[in-house]
């Protein structure tokens, strides 16, 4: 088993934990009725409809190198009001664990909000999509409200590797 998968398959069991051991306390509201609140310097162009929004809960892979942490990969569960409803991975890529379909994205130049004790806010642009299902159609996809996540401080040694919990409100755009 590969590093990512290894990852993934901790992310996706810590967030089936959590989501069995602590019930929803509020009402699940009908997408149409949420609200995505972002920051101006990552907002979506018009002419592109909210399609979802999604909690991401994992980690933030970091791996030493010249005596500094850069970011590896990330691994997180994406959950719907606390079901699994996609993987996020290196690339950026969202697979869909309901049907397969995938959006990959790349964040758009001077979209990003930084936080001094989170990793920052971003907005990506789709650069592909594959299959049929609920991320065929991605335009954009925000990370908004990120807890978590930053490198550690400090000089490391070369070839380590750090896994950072974090978690962020992923949303996804579509054209229209």
């Amino acid at each position: 088993m590969n590093r990512v998968t290894l990852a993934l398959a901790l992310v996706t069991a810590t967030a089936g934990l959590a989501a069995c051991s602590a019930p929803s306390q509020t009402a699940i509201k009908p997408l149409a009725q949420q609200e995505v609140s972002a920051p101006d310097a990552v907002k979506v162009p018009a002419g592109n409809t909210l399609s979802a929004s999604y909690q991401g809960d994992g980690v933030q892979i970091y791996q030493c190198s010249n005596a500094a942490w850069t970011l590896l990969e990330p691994a997180a569960s994406i959950t719907d009001h606390g079901k699994p409803v996609a993987l996020h991975y290196k690339g950026p890529i969202w697979v869909s664990t309901k049907d397969g379909s995938e959006v990959d994205a790349t964040a758009v130049p001077g979209a990003s909000v930084k936080h001094g004790d989170a990793i920052p806010e971003l907005l990506l642009k789709a650069t592909a999509n594959r299959g049929k299902g609920q991320f065929a159609d991605v335009t954009y996809v925000q990370r908004l409200a990120t807890k978590g996540g930053l490198a550690p401080a400090g000089k490391c040694t070369d070839g380590g590797e750090v896994s950072v919990p974090y978690s962020a409100t992923y949303t996804f755009w579509i054209k229209g």
